[in-house]
């Protein structure tokens, strides 16, 4: 024995492995994830990797932690109820409904539940971009009560997402209107472009403005929308397949500036 206690925690929603000395203090910690052993002081090298050993699965990198990069100082820095990344697709609405749950016994389905599903159903399909260079923000808040229900960000720009629940439902989309089978039409293009327009305002970018459909039994778009993109559900990861806008590094840094709940506070 060494004298080294392993002690596993979260950080950003990942776990790490940390290895202390019998003071508590930490000397090493094991990013499964990214497959590294972060060394303090490389005096004891051996005694870390003898401790960390039966959690190590498959190869690793032994070494310093790496130089944080400007996007990772300004996440760290970042007070934890500012840092707008935790959130989960549908955030205000799932607060909502846990404040007010509404009756038990309705004659009709909550709106609100409707909602949360189709921005659920869209940021799940956001979140499995991660791979391919992508970061997703959910339920954007913006001054007024107002919200962008997701916030993309990766190779191909930078995206607002308007998520509209239309299951089994006909939609016609006449700019600047938008109707649900025989209901009223509504001008929601109008707000999608608002919407877009005032993170462009709050992050100094362009941001391009999505209305994704939920579900639709069938769509027909009488002319093509001015500025807005209209996309099934289904349709929402081939933003995957656009780039060439963003570098990485541009990326991270918007990634690092957007989660930021203070920035939101300039959006018009």
């Amino acid at each position: 024995m060494n004298g080294l206690r392993v002690i596993p925690a979260w950080r950003h929603g990942q776990e790490r492995l940390y290895v202390c000395r019998t003071d508590g203090r930490n000397i090493a910690w094991y990013d499964r994830e990214a497959g590294r052993v972060n060394l303090l002081s490389d005096d004891r090298r051996d005694d870390v990797l003898e401790a960390l050993g039966p959690f190590i699965t498959g190869p690793v990198t032994v070494g310093p932690p790496p130089v944080p990069t400007p996007a990772e100082l300004a996440r760290l820095s970042l007070h934890p109820d500012d840092d707008l990344a935790p959130n989960r697709p549908g955030e205000a609405l799932l607060i909502d409904l846990d404040r007010d749950p509404g009756p038990a016994h309705r004659l009709r389905p909550d709106p609100r539940r409707r909602a949360l599903t189709a921005e659920q159903t869209v940021g799940e399909a956001l979140d499995s971009l991660d791979g391919a260079g992508w970061h997703t923000l959910h339920s954007v808040p913006l001054p007024g009560g107002d919200r962008v229900h997701h916030l993309a960000i990766g190779p191909g720009g930078l995206f607002a997402l308007h998520c509209l629940y239309a299951r089994k439902q006909k939609v016609t989309v006449a700019d600047p209107t938008v109707s649900l089978g025989r209901r009223d039409s509504s001008p929601l293009l109008r707000r999608v472009r608002a919407d877009a327009d005032r993170a462009s305002h709050a992050l100094t970018a362009e941001v391009h403005p999505v209305l994704v459909l939920v579900a639709p039994a069938e769509v027909t778009i009488t002319a093509p929308p001015r500025e807005v993109r209209v996309l099934r559900d289904t349709e929402v990861e081939g933003l995957a397949r656009t780039g060439g806008v963003l570098k990485p590094a541009d990326v991270e840094a918007l990634h690092a500036m957007a989660r930021d709940r203070r920035v939101w506070s300039t959006a018009g």
